[in-house]
């Protein structure tokens, strides 16, 4: 039998994330990014953060070949909302209820509450990975559900899902590249002599009193998750309404995943007073949660950017992702890049509606990636 031989193929959905089996569905994620592992997502299932009372239901649809085991699988729930998705579908929602439909439920393919672009056909071999497309498209239409929604696909995965006839939607956000810099200083030379004064001045007060600790692996202790839970709670709140995420979460983070956890804190006499959650992947380091109980001018700048960016070149990463939007971003070095996500409508007239919004913004959010670009910190060769 080749690999993927699609007569071999049976395509089913589980019930979570954390019943399949660990080591196949890594096998199918890989190990470069750590929000696809089966740890991360099983710890948002275990922890209550993730679960049919908070809009979010686990449907992993799963393909096996034919001794049943994975050849692919995609992280997949039944939404009952359109929060913690952070692109943002609500007009087509208001569109299709005042069309006399039920937007809700839909299908989302995605890390919750998580903008951290990745694959999401996690697949062994290509042909996987396109039967796990026919089988999320039966899935949707068998079920009735409005629409399936793949949110920051990999570059690598547009071509499969276009192939399908999904639409492709295209965002922006704004990462830092590591140009082969040795110190934050080489990449401080890389930038012109303004916003290279600017943002010494940015650091120097920001630190003012304060001591910066970084912490990772075995260093991580229950007392930094409850200190770091205060931190979450008041971004959530201002934020979101609410935080995503339950206080187990971050012990169960901790408890499976500390290797891949970067805590940066800062303390004022020995008490800590904000703090920036980061994971570490292959060659990225993902800026996740940042929160404080004390208002210090420039300190979110300190610890979610700069500092990010120190232990990126320390560590030899390729890049920083500092999650979603923020154009405050890009006078700290931090670029504009495109992200994509995959929309699936089983009901043609509201196919070609979104279509045609969807190929106006993209010329918008194209120009935009142009312009923003231009206005970038780097110096100008000649």
């Amino acid at each position: 039998m080749s690999e993927g031989d699609p007569s071999e193929i049976i395509a089913r959905v589980a019930g979570s994330v954390a019943s399949l089996d660990a080591g196949q569905w890594d096998a199918c994620a890989g190990h470069d990014n750590p929000f696809l592992s089966h740890d991360f997502l099983s710890i948002l299932e275990e922890s209550g953060s993730v679960s049919p009372q908070t809009g979010w239901q686990p449907v992993p649809i799963c393909v096996e070949d034919g001794e049943g085991a994975l050849g692919a699988v995609t992280p997949a729930y039944v939404k009952a909302h359109s929060q913690g998705e952070y692109v943002f579908d609500h007009s087509w929602a208001d569109a299709w209820e005042r069309a006399g439909g039920n937007y809700y439920p839909k299908i989302q393919i995605a890390v919750p509450f998580t903008p951290v672009p990745g694959r999401r056909l996690l697949a062994r071999d290509p042909s996987y990975a396109a039967a796990l497309i026919v089988a999320l498209e039966s899935v949707t239409a068998n079920n009735g559900f409005s629409s399936a929604h793949a949110t920051f696909i990999a570059e690598q995965d547009i071509a499969l899902f276009e192939n399908a006839g999904w639409l492709i939607r295209e965002g922006t956000q704004f990462h830092w590249a590591n140009d082969g810099y040795a110190s934050f200083d080489d990449f401080l030379a890389a930038l012109s002599s303004r916003k290279r004064k600017t943002i010494r001045k940015e650091r120097q007060r920001a630190v003012e009193g304060l001591e910066i600790e970084h912490l990772t692996g075995g260093d991580l202790t229950e007392t930094h998750w409850d200190i770091f839970w205060e931190f979450y709670q008041d971004t959530g709140l201002r934020k979101w309404g609410r935080p995503y995420l339950t206080r187990a979460f971050f012990s169960l983070l901790g408890e499976r995943m500390a290797d891949r956890v970067l805590l940066i804190l800062a303390k004022r006499e020995g008490h800590p007073v904000a703090g920036a959650l980061n994971l570490i992947g292959s060659d990225t380091l993902y800026g996740r949660y940042w929160g404080c109980v004390e208002d210090v001018r420039f300190l979110h700048f300190e610890l979610a950017y700069y500092q990010a960016i120190d232990a990126a070149i320390e560590r030899g990463l390729a890049r920083v992702e500092a999650g979603a939007q923020g154009e405050h971003k890009l006078a700290r070095g931090y670029m504009p890049m495109p992200t994509w996500s995959a929309h699936y409508f089983p009901d043609p007239g509201f196919k070609r509606a979104v279509a045609d919004f969807l190929a106006a913004e993209r010329a918008a959010v194209e120009r935009e990636i142009e312009f923003l670009g231009e206005m970038g910190p780097f110096r100008r060769n000649g």
